[in-house]
């Protein structure tokens, strides 16, 4: 089996090392590609390469990307071929930071911390502190980073449910999934976005989704900025609907100079590195690995991708 290989002479060392049976051929991501080079298999980035619709045509009859999502990737250029994507090899950290996100909103940090003798002890300035026992977390979106979430969730003593795409069950009886955007939203404490983007969940979380939480909710952002009408997420912020916006991801990427997030108070933005932690990028690479031993083998394959669905 021959694989091509554009994401790095290192990669492709760990992958022939891992699949003696894998002749793995590193070509360029840019430009021409030798006249003779032919690969049934052939791993990219998660953008697609300059050069990829060249590429496909040695031969290729499966594409893995390296990395969760498909959003920025040339579907079109995809045609009748097998598309797989890393997902679900980021939940860990992912979901940790997401734990780590709520967990700051209710216990109010950094702001709790002190530099000097304040004017009162034991008792905390502003009020008591919350608590994610009791709480509810609605998720947007339950796949594997979602699911990640709620099984780190639920110890805490927190309220789950979920609006999922497909009519599979709930991963665990804890977790409750109900079947709107509304539902969902109504009375959570918490709103964390885990859900794809694609053209049908582009400004899922709009004006009228916003009126239907409740006032003090907490949203984090973990998935991709299209998702959310930032506008109309100011909207919400000014008007204390939403207490605090955590958002890893936003759009576009990086946002401009000036641009009203950097500075809101209720807005705690992050340069998209919630997937990072060490040996992220093995376990994206693993997951490929997974994949060529199940292609061999003739089993279903990890991380398909619908094409049409964009996902």
């Amino acid at each position: 089996m021959k694989v091509l290989c554009q994401v790095g002479e290192q990669i492709a060392g760990t992958v022939e090392a891992a699949v003696p049976s894998a002749e793995v051929v590193v070509v360029p991501g840019d430009g021409p590609v030798a006249g003779d080079v032919q690969g049934e298999v052939l791993l990219t980035t998660a953008m697609g390469s300059p050069n990829l619709a060249s590429v496909l045509e040695r031969g290729v009859r499966w594409v893995q990307t390296l990395g969760t999502g498909v959003d920025a990737f040339p579907l079109e250029l995809v045609g009748d071929r097998i598309l797989t994507c890393s997902r679900g090899a980021s939940a860990v950290p992912i979901s940790e930071w997401v734990l780590a996100t709520m967990l700051a909103f209710e216990k109010r940090l950094p702001d709790t911390w002190i530099e000097q003798k304040p004017q009162t002890w034991n008792f905390p300035a502003g009020g008591s502190l919350g608590a994610l026992h009791g709480r509810t977390l609605a998720l947007v979106g339950l796949g594997g980073i979602g699911t990640a979430v709620a099984q780190r969730a639920l110890p805490f003593g927190m309220r789950v449910k979920a609006l999922r795409r497909s009519d599979a069950p709930s991963p665990s009886a804890d977790v409750a999934i109900v079947r709107s955007l509304p539902e969902v939203l109504r009375d959570a404490d918490h709103v964390v976005i885990t859900a794809p983007a694609t053209p049908e969940t582009r400004n899922l979380l709009d004006a009228s989704a916003f009126s239907v939480m409740k006032p003090g909710v907490h949203l984090v952002n973990i998935a991709r900025g299209t998702l959310v009408d930032q506008e109309a997420l100011r909207e919400a912020l000014d008007r204390d609907i939403v207490a605090m916006a955590s958002l890893d991801t936003v759009t576009p990427e990086p946002l401009p100079e000036g641009h009203w997030m950097y500075g809101h108070p209720k807005v705690r933005l992050s340069p998209h590195v919630s997937w990072s932690m060490p040996d992220a990028l093995d376990a994206l690479v693993d997951v490929f690995i997974e994949n060529l031993g199940r292609y061999e083998r003739g089993e279903p394959l990890l991380g398909l991708v619908d094409v049409a669905a964009g996902y």
